[in-house]
């Protein structure tokens, strides 16, 4: 639990820096995205995810 609990600060750590150094550019993003059907964000999620599970398997190996 506490190894998640790490993981997800970091993660809440590099959102951070990326809004804090590229706030116009992280701010296009968000309105771009935002017009994008929601079947495509969704799709982008899942293979997100599915991409991650498989780095911290090959990492933890």
């Amino acid at each position: 639990m506490i190894a998640f609990a790490t993981a997800l600060a970091l993660a809440v750590v590099i959102e951070g820096v990326l809004l804090a150094l590229f706030t116009r550019p992280m701010q296009k993003l968000m309105a771009e995205t935002a017009l994008l059907p929601g079947h495509v964000v969704r799709w982008v999620g899942v293979i997100a995810t599915g991409l991650g599970v498989a780095a911290i398997w090959l990492i933890r190996r």
